[in-house]
Formats: structure tokens, sequence, C-alpha cells
């Protein structure tokens, strides 16, 4: 047996799970058959070896995701230190950097109320970000994945404050006939299997001219979800009835069970998609690339688990208690249009796009019975001294989220050539989104008014008058309780530069950019429900709203800001494989609204102390860092590390205080400044022929310097519902709080684990004609909070194993792996805003195995 001392190499180079550890000069390369194959990159608008970029980057090649047979962001993440998600499921939570967390309160409500993500996620040259929605773009056929650390406002705008993930997609190419197919087959321990095909082909039609290149997948993944049977009756306990009932449950309360939609695997899911590109080469300095992407993800059930029922009973792993189907529906698609050239020198890129994003959620909340306010909506006439007295209705109930998402972006940039001594790059870029969001709460079971009925009744609502209604059939449903209806646009503008400057040749270069922005928010709608259409005397019933401005809020919001952000670099090559940098960078995002400002918490007088506001302000982050990226041993060993500090101030925080008085409805405020700090290594090593181990790992602390605190800030006095109410004598003091609303200083964030590493090893050697390959890894992350809170729940620390071997020869290749080998069941989101009032639990995929099978095509005519 002869060892493939190539191949083992070019295999060490696409296993680079941080970029910044897999990429050398391809001049060494040549000159050293022991080097590892460069990677270059477009983090700065330029083609560059990923070493040469001062800032850190971690990249994974499309060879990188076949080689750890991954294709989403919940597969690949964990390969990722100091990228972590928030999630209640695919395509549903944030993605964060660095620890720039406060945690998840899940996706109801985030079209209509919620931040936009503080990572921005790219599509090929199209930012696709959502609030509480991450694109989950398959990676099929991708050139590469680059995940950029740190502040990246200047070259990528507002969103991308904390870093950028970038999906970079294969690009047909001239006078290449090229096809490759991909199937495989596997199991789900204690779930359905599962099974993929994906195909790609590349067809020159006209030389040296055009060429059109199609990729098409289809992914279906077994559930591992099992529902279980389970009652559910009102009890004692539960928070209303206890808090405002005296604990009596009326003895005529509806029980009910889930014995129709019990059952295992509940939660299969699917992706199905298709990308056409086609490259027309104008002459010989310009080209145009049309590209088409749709995708349609379909995600049954839920993928999250319960430790107790909806009867506190105990379950077993990977189980629910759910009394309603659910699932979740999301749809893009996405029109891109790059335009390359040049004017003498000067390079130019356009670059548009279009993308389309509908989204149709539905799932089950008959746990929110138990909560604060689910006997308000679902019982009546009854009394806290005779159980004998009033109705409570079915607990069951659903939340239904239909979402729209359209967003268009212009960019134009000019860069000189890369090889003159002092560099520049300007551009301009215009972005306008819009989201409507119809988010309905169906938590209302109380009957409608009928004859038979004449007390225990409620009138269905009705829109407001001149209200933007996204989904008007949402007002006429009659389990309507509460809902969102609202439309937000968002448009940016900016222009933005870049300089390089080498003060000495290839040795010491400083940049520095800046990029103007003006940014034009908006929203409008409304939130219809039946808040205060209760009648408690002389009996407890609903009866008809006294009207709309009781029961519900109008927005009609707008604002705007402009400003700079900036960033500068240092770098120095001591030795030509030894890079030192410094890096400053600022990084925002676009600030957001609150359903209505309302005034509340009332005082002995009755006057307001406290008015929650329209909107709040952008939260920034500065970032410092400084690191190294070496190369040593005639390119055998490669070690990067960077240190970074990052102050992160005006943090948004959602706050839910009934019990202070603050109102029964969500709002945002800005809250403390964090400071995180945090350490990064990276190292991959050529240990012998043949064999290949790397590893990287991260430091991250986080630390809350103040709280600021809620005063009272009635000032000024208003009207609310036509009623006037005067200004508070005690403007400016602090509220009384029972509750705080901020967690004490030296809090550290959530979702912020506070170490992660990763370890693989790999070994190729050649027997006789086929060459094969054995591979095997380990992932640990630390403990983590599931939010920032003030009692917030830990999420126990978790190690995983990967596995895998292959054999290929001449076109095909066969591979057999093991994710998760060890079946590891740990939470990586905790919350209690899902299920109603039950803790839920995501849980990492259990383990699978599979086989994956790939054959490329050569001499397509």
């Amino acid at each position: 047996m002869k060892p493939n001392h190539k191949l083992s190499y070019a295999i060490c180079s696409i296993l680079g799970v941080h970029g910044a550890s897999a990429a050398f000069a391809a001049d060494n390369a040549a000159e050293n058959s022991d080097a590892i194959a460069e990677i270059t990159v477009t983090a700065q608008r330029r083609v560059e070896n990923i070493q040469d970029v001062p800032i850190t980057i971690q990249a994974l090649t499309g060879e990188t995701l076949a080689q750890l047979n991954v294709a989403t962001f919940d597969d690949f993440v964990k390969y990722l230190p100091n990228v972590s998600t928030g999630t209640i499921g695919p395509g549903q939570g944030n993605i964060y950097m660095r620890g720039l967390s406060t945690g998840v309160d899940g996706t109801q409500g985030d079209g209509s109320v919620g931040q936009f993500p503080n990572v921005a996620v790219y599509l090929d040259d199209q930012s696709t970000s959502l609030p509480g929605r991450n694109l989950d773009v398959y990676a099929a056929d991708m050139e590469r994945i680059e995940i950029l650390e740190g502040p990246q406002g200047t070259l990528f705008g507002a969103g991308a404050e904390a870093g950028v993930v970038r999906y970079i997609t294969n690009k047909p190419k001239l006078n290449v006939n090229d096809a490759k197919i991909s199937a495989g087959y596997g199991t789900t321990a204690h779930g359905d299997p599962n099974s993929s095909i994906e195909g790609m082909i590349n067809l020159p039609l006209i030389a040296d001219t055009l060429a059109v290149r199609l990729v098409v997948y289809d992914d279906s993944r077994g559930g591992y979800i099992t529902n279980v049977q389970s009652d559910f009756a009102r009890l004692p306990t539960d928070y209303g009835l206890a808090h405002h009932n005296g604990g009596v449950v009326p003895t005529n309360s509806v029980v009910i069970n889930n014995d129709n939609i019990t059952g295992d695997a509940i939660n299969p899911l699917t992706y199905k998609g298709f990308r056409a590109s086609a490259l027309y080469q104008i002459n010989d300095q310009w080209n145009a690339l049309l590209t088409q992407s749709y995708q349609l993800m379909n995600a049954q059930g839920v993928f999250y688990q319960m430790q107790t029922g909806s009867m506190g009973q105990p379950l077993p792993p990977l189980s629910v208690t759910l009394f309603n189907p659910s699932f979740d529906n999301d749809r893009f698609e996405n029109t891109a249009l790059t335009v390359n050239g040049q004017f003498g020198p000067v390079k130019a890129v356009y670059s548009g796009a279009y993308l389309v994003r509908n989204i149709d959620q539905t799932q089950d909340y008959t746990n929110y019975a138990r909560g604060a306010y689910g006997y308000y909506y679902q019982c009546a006439g009854y009394s806290a001294t005779d159980p004998s007295k009033g109705t409570c209705y079915t607990p069951s109930t659903t939340w239904r989220d239909k979402e729209r998402n359209t967003n268009q972006s212009h960019e134009v940039r000019f860069s000189t050539p890369d090889d003159w001594r002092l560099r520049g790059l300007v551009g301009l870029f215009y972005q306008r989104q819009e989201i409507e969001d119809d988010n309905s709460w169906l938590y209302r079971t109380v009957p409608n008014c009928s004859p038979s009925l004449p007390v225990n009744c409620f009138l269905p609502t009705q829109p407001f008058p001149n209200e933007p209604v996204f989904n008007p059939s949402s007002f006429n449903d009659p389990n309507l309780g509460f809902s969102d209806d609202f439309t937000r646009i968002y448009t940016q503008k900016a222009a933005f530069t870049s300089i390089d400057l080498d003060i000495i040749p290839k040795v010491l270069t400083i940049t520095g950019g800046t990029r103007y922005f003006s940014v034009d928010n908006q929203q409008a709608g409304g939130n219809p429900g039946s808040f205060y259409c209760k009648q408690f005397a002389p009996v407890t019933s609903f009866g008809p709203c006294p009207s709309t401005t009781e029961y519900g809020n109008t927005l009609n919001g707008r604002e705007k800001s402009h400003g700079f952000k900036s960033r500068g670099n240092i770098s120095w090559h001591v030795m030509p494989d030894v890079l030192l940098y410094a890096t400053w960078s600022q990084g925002f995002r676009v600030a957001g609204f609150n359903r209505s400002s309302l005034a509340v918490d009332k005082d002995a007088n009755g006057i307001p102390q406290y008015i929650t506001p329209l909107g709040l302000q952008s939260d920034s982050l500065t970032n410092k860092e400084i690191g190294f990226k070496t190369e040593w041993f005639n390119h055998r060993v490669q070690w990067n590390s960077t240190y970074y500090k990052e102050n992160w101030a005006g943090v948004p925080l959602n706050i839910f205080a009934p019990e202070d008085n603050l109102g029964n409805l969500t709002f945002n405020i800005n809250g403390p400044t964090f400071v995180v700090k945090g350490f990064e290594t990276q190292i991959i090593g050529r240990v012998f022929e043949g064999l290949t181990i790397q590893g990287s790992a991260a430091w991250n602390s986080s630390n809350q310097v103040n709280n600021p605190g809620v005063s009272d800030n009635n000032c000024s006095g208003g009207v609310q519902g036509g009623v006037p109410f005067p200004a508070s004598p005690k403007c400016g003091q602090p509220l009384p709080l029972v509750t705080p609303l901020f967690t004490p200083v030296g809090s550290p964030l959530g979702e912020s684990p506070p170490f992660e590493a990763n370890l693989r090893a790999r070994y190729e050697m050649t027997i006789g004609d086929y060459r094969t390959f054995y591979q095997i890894g380990g992932v640990h992350q630390a403990h983590s909070f599931g939010s920032l809170a003030v009692d917030p729940v830990v999420m126990p620390a978790w190690t995983t194993y990967d596995a895998a071997l292959g054999l290929s020869k001449g076109s095909w290749a066969l591979q057999l792996f093991g994710q998760n080998v060890t079946n590891v069941n740990k939470s990586v989101f905790t919350t209690s805003t899902i299920g109603g009032s039950i803790n839920t639990y995501t849980p990492m995929r259990p383990r699978v195995l599979g086989l994956r099978f790939d054959y490329k095509f050569s001499d397509i005519k």
C-alpha cells in the first residue's frame, strides 16, 4: 500500500473547516508538493489569499461540505467555533458570532416586532436577513461558504453588525462539459430513514461565449420526535386560575386528548430546489451572469422535546404532547444579475437581486391555557368560591404566522488593480426590503354570540379603519385572541470606500474604509384582538367590545437615520509566511418599532408613570482585534490566532412584565452595554505522510458593564384611547419594579458558550487502483444560558463525534459516514415561549448513519 500524498494534501486543504487553517500561496504549493493548496476569498471585495486578509475568517469549500456530509446551517454550525444559533427548527432562529446574543424568544411575532439579526446572511451578493428566521440555504453545488467574524459594516452595511455568513455558489464555466450526481441514504436513531439526491450539469452553448449550469436537489430527512398520548385538563396550579380565581377550577371544564395525532417521527423535513445560471462573455473585458434560484423547505411537526407533558407527567427523550398538527412551509425565489467588466485598468461590478420569501407556519399552543392569561380567553362565568359556576371551554389552540418578504438590492463597485501600491475601492448600494406579517394567536375559545348564549359570547373583531391589512381573512377567525398585522418597509442607501496603501510593498500595509449610510425605516399596522372585551359584572363573560381603540392599537411609525461606520487595519508580514495584524471596525443594524406607545404603570392616583417607547435606537458594536496567521516547517504546519475585544452598546431587549403593570404586550427597549473578550486559535498539521490532524478552539467571555434601569418617563402627559392623562410628578425617578428588567452588572450574554473546540484526524492511502480515506472528529461546547434573563435557563455542555471512511476510483466515490455517533441528546436551545408555558428543548439531531455515492461524468456532448 502506497499512501497517495498528493491526494492527502488536497483533502487536507478542502477539510480546512476554519478557512484560516487551509491557505497557502500557490507558488509555494508548486514548489513544495507537501504544501496545502491556497483558498481564495472575497471578504474585502477583492480576490485574495485568505491568509492575507487581516480579519478572522472561516471558510468551508464545496469539497469540505461534501467530506463532512453537511448541507444546511444546522448541519455545519457545530464545526464553526464562536458561531452559534438559537433555533426551534430549521430556518427558525438567528445566527450569532462571538456570543453577541441576548437569547431568542421564538419566531411568532418576529416579523412584526422582532429585531433584525446582527449577523447578515448573503446568497452571493444578495442580503437575505429576516428577523427570527435565518434563510436556510441548502448548500448544493457551493464554491464555498465564508464566515466573516466581527463587524463588517463598512463593506456589507446594516445587518452585518457582528459578522457575515456568505453562501457563494459555483458559476457556469465556459467551454467545459461537466456533470455530477450524488445520492445518499441513511438511518436516524429513534426515527425514520433519510434519502437525498443532487445533480449538476454544466454545458457550454456557444464556444468562448455562453455557458449554463443547472443544479437540482431533493433531500428528505426522517423525523425523530414522538407525540405521546396525553389528556389535557385544567389544574388548580394553572397560573391564571391560581392567581386570579383562587385556584378554583370550574366543574364544567372541557377535557381534551390528542389521540388523533399521536405517533412517532412526526417531524420529517424536506428540501427541494434548483438553481439555474447562465454566463455570457460579452467580450474580453465584460461578462454577465444571470441566476435564478428556488427552494422549498417543508418542516412538519416540531423540532423540540419536552421533559414533562401537558399534565406534568415525565416524558421519554425526544417526546412531546401536542394537540394540533404543526408545520412550517418556507419558500424562497431569488433572481440575481451580476455584470463584471473594466474601464481601462479599473474593474467594475454591478450586482442586483430580487428575493421573495413566503412563510406559512402553524404551531400547537394548547399549553397557553396554563399561562397567565389562558383562563381569560377560555373561561366565562366562573367564581372564586363556587366551582359549579362558569365554564372553561376547550384549551386546544394554535398560533399561525403568514409572512411575506420581498428584498431587492443593487450595488455598483469600482476598484483599482490589485498589484498597485495604492489600491482603492468605491461603491454605491441601495436596498429596499418589505415584510408583510400576519401572526394570529388563536387561543380564544369562548363561543361567539348567539341567541342561545346571550352573555358568554364574544363578537368577532374587525380591522381598524385605514389600517394596511396584510391578511384580512384572519380577522374573521372566531378563535382570534390577538393578532400582529404589520407591514415593515426598510430602505438603505449607502456609499462606501476602502483604500489600501503598501508602506513597504508586500511587507507593511495599512487599510482604511468608511461607509456613509442613510436608512428610512417604516412600520404600519395594528393589533386586533379581544383585549378589554371581557365583562366581569354582573357575570363574567365576553361581550361586545366597547370600541376598537379599547382592544387594539394602530401604529404608523417612521424613523430615519444616517451616519458613518468605519474600519482600519494594519498588516505586517514579519516574514513571508508570518502575518501580524490589528483591526478596528464598527458595525450597526436597523432599529425597530414596538407595536404601539402605551401609557402604563399607573400610580395610586391613576397617573401613568411609564410610556412604552414607540421604537428603539440602533445598537452599535465596536471591535478591536489583533492576530497572526503563520505557516511553518515548509508549509506543513499552519497556526493562526486572534484576540478580540468588542463593546456592544444599547443592546435591545425584549420586555414582558405585566406583574409590574407595564402592560401585557412585549416591547423592546435599549438596555445595558456589554464587553465581550475572546481568543480563537486554529492549527493544522501534516503529522506524517497520509495523516492530517487539525483543530480549532474559541474562548469567549461576556460581561455586562452597566445597568441603566427604568425610570418614570411620563414627563409631558398625553392622550390614550381618546382620554388625556397628565404628566407624572415623579418624572425621572426610578420605577419601583417588583421584578428587575435587567440582569445585574457582571452577567453574561445568552447563547454565549465560554468555550468551543473541535478536533479531526484524516488518513488517506492508495490500495492498488483505489484511493481510501478514514476520518474521525469530535466537537465540544461548554454550557451556555438560554437567554439574557434574571433567572436564565442553563443549557449543559455537550460533546459529539463524527466518523467516515471512503473508497474511490476514477469518476466514482463511495463514502460511509456517521454523525453524532454516540447519539448525544443535549439541548442547543431552551425556551418556554414556543409551547405555551412548558419549557421546550431543541436537541441536536440523533445519530445518523449514511451511505453516499458520487459519480462525475466527463466528455458530455
